[in-house]
């Protein structure tokens, strides 16, 4: 009888585990291996004032297909809902600011788009940008705060740039590199373009009709579950300590697991690397390269009278006196959550390299969370529920040289039939990202099974 490990039981490894069971049928075993108990990783809904509420991802891009396509495969198309037609905040030099518009993840291409964020002197430097030569060799590789200051001037990455990357990577500009994370960009300069303000013309994507980002109406619980459903894998709760090839050379050895004939390995950059340490030690030092950012989500429920801005959210540009980095207006945000009545908040904290604050107390977060709030605002809240969510070694960084590193690890497991990895650390940490991953591995390890 086949047998297949999934070790991880985020979000990668419960598609890895749908998709294996799609491939070989009702008669396999597949064992998902979980040290936590818990299946669904970083995705995670919960109950608030007595409704369901995510307290981690809560959206998708909506124009990628991966997610849409595989709720509509578990019969879960009318679970999308799409948001508000409104923008966020950033808060900059204790004021409040509209999110400039036509940046490319807040990188401008001309002053414009920065008027009343950054100082006039900033601007006059953006607007010169194009007549300063530029040194950029094909191929190579930087971390992004590092191009847009030495182009535009530290406000634009602190005020504008570092605000919209945190938002994705839980980190700032310095620890993220501009080839994985901004691939256009980089493409563009490839190309040979003569400054950054014209590599980000270049690189900015074309405006296309319908909503940018979609999210599930009740919550990523829902999806999540029937992934569950539809795997039918057995959960062990239990760390993956060991990983060789078994006796005689075919399958695979797993403590605690035994003998499999297929794993995929859908777990944090660092357990992957002590993983792969014996049979695969060149992908294991890759892996060993990434770090994680951790970060906390504290989520209010508010009175009805609560009269938050007309705003999707409020980022918090670097260097400002609040704690948090974000805040999510989500009742704003999501036109299904304004239907419960009441008001909805979620207050992000945790940047990578600066995540004491993750391990405070509750009581401290969410003290934090309402003063915070306060300051950008001008509220005085008084929750009527509050939850604190921390999410430890959440999100990989994705720093200078990233795709080599990912690029190692493929190509080193690639030699190993029957082995295959997925996860947020490969192309994209997004949850449709996570999927795509997901899907390529588990038919690699069903298809090299079947030889």
């Amino acid at each position: 009888m086949t047998s297949v490990a999934v070790i991880g039981g985020g979000i990668s490894g419960l598609v890895a585990a749908y998709r294996l069971r799609q491939r070989l049928g009702p008669d396999a075993v597949i064992m998902m291996v979980e040290a936590s108990g818990r299946v669904g990783g970083k995705l995670r809904t919960t109950q608030l004032a007595g409704d369901g509420v995510d307290v981690g991802a809560e959206a998708f891009i909506a124009r990628r297909p991966e997610v849409p396509a595989l709720l509509a495969e578990l019969g879960l198309s009318d679970q999308i809902v799409a948001p508000a037609g409104v923008r966020p905040l950033i808060w900059s030099g204790a004021t409040l600011h509209p999110l400039p518009g036509g940046t490319l993840m807040g990188i401008p291409a001309g002053p414009e788009s920065m008027a009343g964020l950054v100082d006039e002197q900033t601007l006059a430097r953006i607007a010169a940008e194009p007549g300063v030569p530029l040194d950029w060799r094909p191929g190579s590789d930087t971390d992004v705060a590092t191009l847009v200051g030495s182009r535009f001037g530290e406000q634009v990455v602190r005020r504008s740039v570092d605000p919209l990357l945190g938002g994705v990577y839980s980190g700032l500009s310095d620890s993220i590199g501009v080839r994985a994370a901004l691939p256009t960009l980089a493409a563009a300069l490839d190309r040979g373009a003569a400054s950054l303000s014209a590599a980000v013309a270049e690189a900015m994507p074309e405006p296309k009709p319908g909503p940018v980002f979609g999210g599930l109406r009740d919550g990523y619980g829902v999806l999540l579950d029937a992934l569950k459903e539809r795997a039918a894998a057995t959960v062990l709760r239990a760390d993956a300590s060991g990983l060789s090839r078994s006796p005689g050379g075919t399958g695979w050895w797993i403590d605690p697991v035994g003998r499999v004939d297929g794993v995929v390995l859908a777990v944090p950059a660092p357990s992957l690397a002590a993983l792969l340490s014996e049979v695969a030690p060149v992908a294991s030092a890759a892996a060993a390269q990434i770090p994680l950012a951790s970060s906390v989500v504290v989520a209010l429920a508010l009175a009805d009278a609560a009269p938050l801005p007309q705003n999707s959210g409020i980022l918090v540009a670097t260097g400002e006196s609040v704690r948090a980095k974000a805040f999510t207006l989500s009742s704003r945000k999501w036109p299904h959550l304004a239907e419960r009545g009441g008001a909805l908040v979620r207050a992000s904290f945790g940047r990578f390299g600066d995540a004491d604050i993750v391990d405070a107390p509750d009581a401290e977060l969410v003290a934090a969370a309402r003063a915070d709030l306060e300051t950008v605002t001008g509220l005085r809240v008084d929750p009527v529920d509050a939850v604190v969510q921390r999410w430890h070694g959440g999100l990989p960084q994705y720093g200078p040289g990233h795709l080599d590193r990912v690029q190692v690890i493929e190509e080193s497991i690639g030699a190993l039939p029957g082995l295959a990895v997925a996860g947020a650390l490969l192309h994209g940490v997004g949850v449709p990202a996570c999927v795509a991953a997901a899907t390529t591995a588990a038919t690699t390890v069903a298809e090299q099974m079947a030889r």
